[in-house]
């Protein structure tokens, strides 16, 4: 599967993954990671730059940190555009997203008033494991839409994400999955 996202089933029952829409980063034989890009948090971003003793005057006021998923929900995953990485940073994908991890790039981007999505925790998967989900009936999967992450509310991602494959969501019906 090439990387892009992955958008829950409409019948998707895991609560972790229902109405999400994740930023697959990494997929082989030996598993998958992505970021879930669509659920806000509670927890502004004012508070990450202020524990690390970052100034905050160039991000918008209210911005609140995203879910990135149930796996090491204590990692920032920073989800941004054009900021040069170390192949072992994180993901570069062929627009120029990139996902990282490292904390050189995030004290580096958060900040500043570049775009951005910063992620507590991933989602991840075994080896198989999405294969076998899709298969299931669990997940569909589109190209990757940077507006889509970056220019649109989270509360309206899933919507247009389905769009993009010409669906909507009440109109389509796949096996349902338990995770």
């Amino acid at each position: 599967m090439p990387l892009g996202l992955l958008i829950a089933s409409p019948q998707m029952r895991d609560p972790n993954f229902a109405g999400t829409v994740v930023l697959m980063c990494h997929h082989d034989d030996e598993g998958a990671l992505g970021v879930v890009i669509n659920r806000i948090t509670s927890i502004p971003v004012v508070d990450v730059l202020n524990d690390l003793g970052l100034p905050h005057d160039a991000r918008p006021p209210g911005e609140r940190l995203f879910w990135g998923g149930p796996v090491e929900q204590s990692t920032g995953f920073l989800v941004t555009r054009a900021l040069p990485i170390a192949e072992d940073e994180g993901w570069t994908f062929p627009s120029g997203l990139v996902v990282t991890t490292a904390p050189d790039r995030l004290r580096e981007r958060l900040p500043s008033s570049e775009a951005y999505r910063l992620c507590l925790g991933c989602a991840g998967w075994g080896p198989g494991q999405l294969d076998e989900e899709i298969r299931a009936g669990g997940w569909l999967f589109t190209d990757l839409d940077e507006a889509l992450i970056f220019e649109r509310p989270p509360e309206a991602i899933y919507d247009l994400a389905m769009a993009s494959l010409g669906l909507v969501a009440s109109q389509v019906w796949m096996n349902p999955i338990d995770e």
